[in-house]
Formats: structure tokens, sequence, C-alpha cells
């Protein structure tokens, strides 16, 4: 079997989708705290199991196989894993936002409502920021949330994303943030 590509963030790792997390992705992405804020996710156990293997598990090797060049690679997607238990409890992603001028890399993640507030979800992000500025060809991360989402504005502060500007996205407005790596590198936070 393939060792699967895991970063450790502290009291959570992030490691890259497996078939086996179907279950912990279906029951995630149909919680009403997740999907109102990420409603692309909501699915069926079928069609989630179909885009794990039709999808995110193959686009996972081909980014990870195209490192440290990853300008044209689209998703990058990862579950935040509990340490302490080996329990899915959210997940952590990269990808190209279309709707945003290049360059468009986005960090995109969703917690399960059992572990909110516990400052998993920072971990997570900061550890894919340091992933990504160290071992890539990054320059510029890019994440959008929607202004009434407070819980993913408080993780975007704590990891020094910079507010730009609002955008309308399928009629929705978000608040874009960006963090270059050239701060990141100054920030002692990291």
């Amino acid at each position: 079997m393939d060792t699967l590509f895991t970063i450790d963030c502290g009291d959570v790792l992030l490691r890259e989708f497996r078939v086996e997390d179907v279950d912990a992705i279906y029951e995630l992405t149909s919680q009403p705290e997740v999907y109102a804020f990420l409603p692309d996710w909501r699915s069926t156990r079928e069609q989630r199991l179909n885009w794990l293997l039709q999808y995110e598990i193959p686009a996972n090797k081909a980014f990870l196989s195209a490192l440290p060049n990853i300008i044209d690679q689209n998703y990058l997607k990862l579950g935040i894993i509990l340490k302490e238990t080996g329990e899915f409890i959210g997940f952590c992603n990269t990808g190209l936002k279309e709707e945003l001028r290049e360059p468009n890399r986005e960090i995109a993640y969703a917690m399960s409502k059992h572990y909110i507030n516990r400052g998993y979800t920072t971990q997570a992000v900061k550890g894919l920021i340091k992933f990504l500025f160290e071992q890539t060809n990054v320059e510029r991360l890019n994440t959008i949330v929607q202004p009434c989402n407070v819980s993913s504005a408080k993780v975007i502060a704590k990891c020094n994303f910079q507010f730009i500007e609002n955008i309308e996205i399928e009629e929705l407005v978000f608040a874009h943030y960006t963090l270059q790596k050239e701060d990141w590198r100054k920030s002692k936070k990291y």
C-alpha cells in the first residue's frame, strides 16, 4: 500500500483523502453548518464515493507528483485527522478558484460541528499554508468567506490573511483575502 501524504499540524494531521473516508466526508458535508457555506460539497453517499474514486484521489496524486511546480495543478484535498483518535473531523484543501484573478490558488476548509472552536481548523490551515509556501512554487494564497461566516473569518485572521475586496460569485457576496509568501515569511507566528 502507498504511504499517504501527511502534514503534522499539532493536534491534527492533514492527510490525503482515501476511499475509507467516504462515510466521514459524506457525514461532514451533510451537516447544515457545512453545506450552508459549501453547497457544492453536498451529495449522496454514492456521488461522494464516485467523486473520491474518479476525481479527488487521482487529482491528489497528480498534485503531489507535480511538486514543487503546482501552478497548473488544480486540487489537493486533505482530511483533518484528530491525532488523539484518528478520526476524520474536517478537511482543508487548496485549489484554483476560477472566479478570482490569477494567481488564484485558494485555501478552503470545513470542520465538523462536533469539533469547532477548539483551534483545529486554524492548526490545519496554518499547516497547509506552511507546506504550500515552503514546498511549492506558490507565491500568493487566496481565500473567500461569506461575511456571515464569523468562524471562518476568525481562522483567516489568525492565519494573517489580508482583506482585499468584496466580490460577487454566483449572486453571493464574499470577502476576498490574500496572503503573500513574503509577508508570511516575515511573520513570527508560524
